[in-house]
């Protein structure tokens, strides 16, 4: 069985300031119909982000074979040195000179409040990244928060080469209305969404949990340090978090979860034995800043599994 993964998805960079105030000391509620304001942000840090980067560079550290289809542009080439560096097959990365690198400008005050810019940049051409491949050489795929014409394109790729793919909308869900969403599940083996977007899932497509449960393989929602629920088989199993020393950032732990997912299916795993390497990854990820910052050593993520559920991954 191969163990290649297909990751459409963003790569972006996280730029994240932090302003030593409270932005409602600043902000006039009588005046936000004529805003003009400016913070100091003294700190100021760039991370490497972007969800198919995390998932990808996650899923290599524990062994796993991923494949990028993402874009980048004129400032993307070190951030692409850089995954190449960790082992990870980067060859379907379109690089768009006319364009930057999709970006996120956070600025955080005192009291944890974000104002947060967004620009998409190359992202929204990523469309354009090859899908083909030979089915028997990728077990599985994943269509997470990319470009809207891309999340398009690489589900109905996927469909149309008999590749299973997981469908984890995320950010990206609000770009899509109920009956693109339902078509994307229609097409999809599973679904993976936190409380939040399975509420909005349910929302826009009209449909109940149960009913999403229904027309895949697997359902998956996230909650957070209350764990998951994993519905499979007209099952509802609820997944205990794995204990976590200190919570220091949350930013992602859906993309760490996601990644022990797929390393669980592609290495011939049940759906709640990998689930569960998924809740492990996002434990371990939540105690380091940043998405990719966190060490994944197999032999201390065993012990946190053996620990957690009472049985090691692997030997």
């Amino acid at each position: 069985m191969s163990n290649r993964v297909m990751i459409s998805g963003s790569v972006a960079y996280d730029t994240i300031m932090v302003f030593d105030g409270q932005f409602k000391d600043h902000i006039l509620p009588e005046q936000t119909h004529m805003i003009n304001v400016a913070f100091l942000t003294p700190r100021l840090k760039r991370e490497f982000g972007g969800c198919a980067a995390n998932i990808a560079v996650n899923l290599q550290s524990l062994g796993g074979s991923p494949i990028i289809l993402a874009a980048v542009g004129r400032d993307g080439g070190d951030y692409v040195e850089r995954l190449r560096g960790h082992g990870i097959d980067c060859s379907r990365i379109v690089c768009l000179d006319e364009h930057y690198t999709a970006q996120a400008f956070i600025t955080t005050d005192l009291a944890d409040n974000q104002i947060t810019a967004f620009h998409p940049g190359a992202m929204s051409f990523a469309d354009r990244a090859d899908v083909e491949a030979d089915p028997q050489s990728v077990s599985w795929a994943i269509v997470a928060p990319n470009g809207r014409d891309a999340m398009i394109a690489h589900a109905d790729a996927f469909a149309r080469q008999s590749i299973p793919f997981i469908f984890d909308p995320g950010q990206g869900l609000p770009m899509f209305d109920g009956e693109a969403l339902r078509r994307f599940i229609q097409q999809a083996r599973a679904v993976v969404v936190n409380d939040y977007e399975s509420h909005m899932l349910c929302e826009r497509t009209g449909w109940t949990e149960a009913e999403i449960a229904g027309k895949v393989e697997t359902l998956i929602v996230t909650r957070g340090g209350e764990g998951s629920v994993l519905h499979h088989r007209g099952e509802a199993i609820v997944i205990a978090p794995a204990s976590v020393a200190k919570a220091v950032d949350p930013t992602g732990c859906g993309d760490a979860y996601r990644a022990g997912l797929l390393y669980g299916l592609t290495s011939g795993w049940d759906w709640l034995a990998s689930a569960r390497l998924g809740s492990v990854m996002g434990a371990v990820k939540i105690e380091y800043a940043g998405a990719q910052n966190h060490p994944v050593d197999r032999e201390s993520i065993a012990r946190r599994y053996e620990h957690a559920y009472g049985a090691r991954p692997w030997a």
